[in-house]
């Protein structure tokens, strides 16, 4: 198993989060989004410029900017 930001993550894959290394406000609003650690999630899509991604969540469709996707530690296979 690897350890990766999720904004490295490919289209297709999934991964479970290890992971949230941001505090504050922002950390907060990760979390409440349901990105915690042993959450499974899997990429979807990105933009045309890769900004942002999609990602499926506990059965629902969330986007991410990269810039709070690296935050987020990710373990794939």
């Amino acid at each position: 198993m690897t350890r990766l930001n999720m904004r490295e993550m490919q289209e297709n894959q999934s991964g479970i989060v290890t992971a949230v290394r941001v505090g504050g406000e922002l950390g907060r609003r990760i979390r409440d989004m349901g990105l915690v650690p042993g959450t499974t999630i899997k990429i979807q899509g990105r933009a045309p410029l890769n900004d942002p991604v999609a990602l499926r969540v506990k059965g629902f469709t969330l986007t991410l900017r990269n810039n709070e996707a690296d935050h987020i530690e990710v373990e794939v296979e």
